[in-house]
């Protein structure tokens, strides 16, 4: 999700969904250590719960960014072992580090010693074309070993070669039975399921809550292109938790984005991760094409969100409860 879950979005998602975790973009240590720290650390209060994903293959790095990210107040630590982009190849982490568990066992303690708050790890079920359940086993096996207690399983493969970022999330088929099988041979981890999950009836019958095996799902594309989704969730988790209906969204963003214009920050920044708000709603695609037209956002007036918010139809305007 990089580009995407960054402050501004995840501002957003909070107001759909009180209570769920949320989780940055992949950040890597460099950009912590040695960039601008408060430009990719820096979050608002009311996104608590709020992890910090990070990137990186060396245990030294890992632990003075993990604890960077404690000093700003984060609530997690997450290390990302599943991201495929040439990139992150290149680099030799994400995904790759799936083929050295030891090093991502070693990266684990490092940053656990650096820490108090959780560490967790995110991975795929295995590389290339391998579907050997005996892989992941074992990488999952001595990461906690290590001390990992939460992992966020993305249940397809990651194809290094030959595919690209987005055939990823698409080509390699999804193995939700793995998740379940890890669930069985380490239940005193906490297994999150992730990849492919978009209903929210079909996404909760995976975890306890719904009749299923894990511990818990994470929703990424899915969440941001139909974002009402994580108030469905929301709703069914937690129905004590308020949830903002749309005027009370549109009032909030508006809000947020005058203080975020006021320093600086580009209306287009925030607007830009609101467009799926009334996605298969009337006059969802007036809502869209305004709030991304290049000649009303250089006016940089955050008024325009309800501008466009006045061209959603009444009558399919959602009232979350």
């Amino acid at each position: 999700m990089i580009d995407w879950t960054d402050r501004h979005c995840r501002y957003f998602h909070r107001l759909l969904a009180p209570r769920a975790r949320l989780y940055t973009e992949m950040i890597a240590t460099g950009a912590i250590l040695y960039g601008d720290a408060a430009r990719h650390l820096d979050f608002s209060p009311q996104e608590h719960p709020v992890a910090l994903q990070l990137g990186g293959n060396e245990p030294g790095a890992l632990a003075r960014a993990a604890r960077a990210g404690q000093d700003r107040g984060y609530d997690e630590i997450n290390l990302n072992c599943g991201c495929p982009s040439d990139r992150v190849q290149k680099g030799a982490f994400g995904a790759c580090l799936m083929s050295t568990p030891a090093l991502v066992a070693d990266c684990v303690k490092a940053m656990r010693d650096a820490v108090q708050i959780p560490v967790t790890v995110k991975h795929r079920i295995g590389l290339d074309y391998d579907e050997s359940y005996a892989f992941v086993r074992d990488f999952v096996g001595t990461v906690h070993e290590a001390g990992c207690d939460v992992f966020i399983v993305h249940a397809r493969n990651a194809v290094l070669k030959g595919l690209s970022p987005k055939e990823n999330r698409e080509i390699p088929p999804l193995r939700y039975d793995v998740a379940r099988q890890l669930k069985r041979d380490f239940p005193g981890a906490l297994i999150v399921l992730n990849g492919g999950l978009a209903e929210a009836d079909a996404t909760l019958a995976h975890i306890a809550a719904g009749g299923g095996e894990l511990d818990g799902v994470m929703l990424g594309r899915e969440a941001y292109h139909r974002p009402r989704v994580l108030s469905e969730l929301s709703q069914r988790l937690w129905p004590a938790a308020a949830i903002a209906d749309d005027a009370e969204v549109i009032q909030a963003m508006t809000g947020y984005a005058r203080a975020q214009v006021a320093r600086g920050v580009p209306l287009r920044a925030v607007a830009r991760h609101m467009l799926g708000l009334f996605n298969a709603q009337g006059g969802a695609r007036r809502w869209r094409q305004t709030l991304s037209d290049s000649r009303l956002l250089a006016a940089n007036d955050p008024g325009l969100i309800e501008t466009a918010w006045a061209m959603v139809e009444p009558g399919s305007q959602r009232h979350a409860a």
